[in-house]
């Protein structure tokens, strides 16, 4: 059992609320979204693991159980060429629950036309293997987001 903690504060909104097809489907991974505090922040490691993925907008964690949790700062903000996100880890580092990962602006995000919202999604994880789901809820940087059964 994997306990994901948020990467951020917010406000916790669900992955339907995310404004982007394939992860308001679930397609990539059952989780949540938070849609962030509009002022520089540090999106922080969501469980203990290795950084398997690294990109400015977006990174992968794995936990000793092999669980990957995808978070992904925004949307579509893949476009933005890394502009406004200062990676703080490297792939291949390990990080524990709570570490500063990238440091980003959600409102420049948004100023620059794309949507803030943030998924983290159990990559791989089967529909049913979610509990405790956080929706609709105002959340601190390390709250339980949710539980992988």
């Amino acid at each position: 059992m994997t306990t994901v903690t948020s990467p951020l504060a917010g406000r916790a909104v669900g992955l339907a609320a995310v404004p982007d097809p394939v992860f308001a489907g679930a397609m990539v991974g059952p989780g949540t979204a938070i849609d962030p505090v509009r002022e520089v922040t540090d999106a922080v490691a969501p469980v203990d693991g290795l950084v398997v993925s690294m990109h400015p907008h977006a990174f992968v964690v794995v936990d000793e159980d092999g669980h990957g949790v995808l978070t992904h700062l925004g949307i579509d903000t893949v476009q933005l060429n890394g502009e406004g996100f200062e990676l703080l880890v490297s792939k291949g580092d390990k990080v524990k629950r709570g570490d500063a990962v990238i440091r980003w602006n959600p409102a420049a995000v948004e100023a620059a036309g794309k949507s803030p919202i943030s998924p983290v999604v159990a990559l791989e994880a089967g529909p049913d293997s979610l509990s405790d789901v956080a929706e609709a809820l105002d959340l601190r940087s390390g709250d339980s987001l949710f539980t992988w059964n």
